[in-house]
């Protein structure tokens, strides 16, 4: 009786110990392992040995294996303290070989499933590269010991590094051609990190990707700003060599951003930023170039901000106007439609051009609630002209980023049935540089509304790179010179000489000219012997707000405009 008893009470301490080690385990598996398959693996290899103790549960135990067996019991408890190290008791491996083996197995593949884990969660699984948790853990950390250091300690820095162009490499040759160079980058900037860091050396810089075509180095110790921004050098030449790609050369950039500790500031986040926002203005410069973050940097970048939130209710409070300026013939001087110009009236500023705030409003995305708003402005205008029987056409600017809409030309073209508006009034413009990138789709679409009567014009032509297969395949009608080109064409020969061969190239592609910002009458004089067709600038009128514009066209028919042209 009492050795039944006795083995009742064994069988049901080994259940509750098969029970106590398959929950443990199981939790340490879906706790600190990510991956699902390897939380399978773990849970399977739980549920296998809880079937294991339950089977020795089911033979008669001596006493010496009850002890062995409550000392595995301790054993599998000290999993809730976080020991995943200690081997099975001795007294185990004494009476019960083969279930030592296995609980030394068991906690060697959880180990293993946990430094996995932890190795995912903290590296580049491109690169191999520290990801962005684990960087900002350890910049954290080098930065908190300069904290307890000296006052007069060498500063520290960080930078962040923007591939130039890497959109591009991804597009053309695939994402995996894209990852093996993101490698090549991350192996270029390990040779140029290595190269700074003497033997001495204790603590190291730190390299990472943050995520995408980003990556970021901390520099614990500097001997001066004018030390790192030679580096800062060092990796922009070293990322503008070209890159073999499988055959493929392939020529990227860097824009690199600068921020040095303690003056630009002593946290990671602030330091992050700092260097963030240099890195733009890198960017901004063309990029293959380092930018040092400075106070005018901090300055600009405050405007930017509040540009940005102030953006965000301007159109619902109303705050944007159109103004008009007209765009004339120079063979006829009469007026043969109005470009469409945003003003934004700030209720603090005033009125702002579009220039202060519609590189932000790209930045930001907002430009696409923005371009809707003027859509339907637009729309609202040429429609009570059309009533009128005016049919002077009215261009406007669409940004890249409408484009992103799958649904902006199905919107668009609403906007205008809505207010009974024939799309031969109406006149998109593009620049250069998206009209060059725009998809295959963009330009079915782009077609289809010129079949239907609206004109195409490419704006700003001659300040990016066109490809001329594209332009000549394109659906264009006119394109527009861009203000720098005919700048100096009174006074320098060369201008004239660049001016005349566009103006040959444009016209080789069946196209209409138009120059802008056309401001005295001899650039108009010249325009005009080169073949020019259409002008639009301050030599003949300003931009105007509607009503005003309308009386100016008035008088402009009644021979005004033409007599100064």
């Amino acid at each position: 009786m009492k050795e039944g008893t006795a083995q009742k009470v064994s069988n049901a301490l080994l259940s509750s110990v098969a029970g106590a080690a398959s929950f443990l385990f199981s939790i340490v598996a879906f706790l600190y392992i990510t991956e699902f398959n390897e939380q399978i693996v773990a849970s399977i290899v739980a549920g296998a040995f809880c079937l294991l103790v339950s089977y020795i549960a089911s033979e008669r135990p001596n006493s010496e294996n009850a002890r062995a067996l409550a000392a595995l019991g301790d054993r599998l408890l000290a999993v809730e303290d976080g020991d995943l190290v200690s081997p099975a008791p001795d007294i185990v491996v004494r009476n019960m070989p083969a279930v030592a083996a296995a609980v030394d197995s068991l906690f060697a593949e959880v180990r293993s499933s946990i430094e996995n884990a932890h190795a995912l969660g903290m590296y580049d699984p491109v690169t191999s590269l520290p990801n962005r948790l684990h960087f900002r853990a350890e910049a954290d950390k080098l930065l908190g010991e300069r904290a307890c250091g000296p006052a007069d300690q060498p500063p520290a820095a960080m930078l962040f590094v923007d591939l130039d162009r890497f959109k591009a490499v991804n597009d053309s040759l695939g994402h995996a051609r894209g990852d093996q160079l993101l490698i090549m980058v991350a192996n270029r900037l390990r040779v140029v990190v290595s190269a700074e860091v003497t033997d001495n050396e204790v603590r190291r810089p730190l390299v990472a990707r943050l995520a995408g075509d980003e990556f970021t180095l901390f520099f614990p110790t500097i001997g001066s700003p004018a030390e790192i921004e030679r580096v800062a050098r060092r990796i922009a030449l070293a990322i503008s060599e070209p890159f073999e790609l499988h055959g493929h050369s392939v020529d990227i950039g860097a824009s690199i951003g600068v921020a040095i500790s303690p003056d630009h500031g002593t946290s990671i986040e602030s330091l992050m930023r700092a260097a963030d926002i240099a890195m733009y203005r890198a960017k901004s410069r063309g990029g293959g170039q380092h930018c040092l973050f400075s106070d005018e940097l901090q300055r600009e970048h405050q405007v930017k901000v509040e540009t940005e939130q102030a953006l965000t209710e301007a159109v619902h409070r109303g705050e944007f106007l159109l103004a008009l300026q007209p765009q004339l013939s120079l063979r006829t001087g009469e007026v043969t439609g109005a470009e469409a110009l945003l003003r934004w009236r700030h209720p603090r500023d005033g009125m702002r051009q579009p220039n202060s705030f519609i590189p932000v409003a790209e930045q930001t995305g907002i430009i696409s609630e923005i371009g809707e708003w003027v859509i339907a402005e637009v729309a609202s205008i040429l429609g009570a002209w059309h009533r009128e029987g005016n049919v002077h056409r009215v261009a406007f600017n669409v940004s890249p980023r409408q484009l992103d809409r799958s649904d902006f030309f199905s919107r668009m073209r609403q906007a205008f049935i809505d207010q009974q508006v024939p799309l031969s009034l109406v006149e998109l413009e593009f620049t250069e540089s998206a009209a060059m990138e725009v998809s295959e789709t963009v330009l079915t679409e782009i077609a289809a509304l010129r079949a239907d009567g609206a004109k195409i014009a490419i704006d700003d032509f001659g300040t990016g790179y066109s490809n001329l297969a594209r332009l000549r395949a394109m659906p264009l009608d006119r394109v527009k010179l861009d203000p720098s080109l005919i700048a100096d064409i009174e006074t320098s020969e060369k201008a004239r000489v660049v001016v005349q061969a566009v103006v040959q190239l444009i016209h080789g592609v069946g196209c209409e000219i138009v120059a802008e910002a056309v401001e005295t009458v001899a650039q108009a004089d010249i325009l005009r012997a080169m073949g020019v067709q259409t002008v639009q600038g301050f030599v003949f009128a300003h931009p105007m707000f509607e009503e005003e514009y309308r009386e100016w066209v008035l008088n402009a028919e009644n021979g005004g405009v033409r007599q100064r042209a």
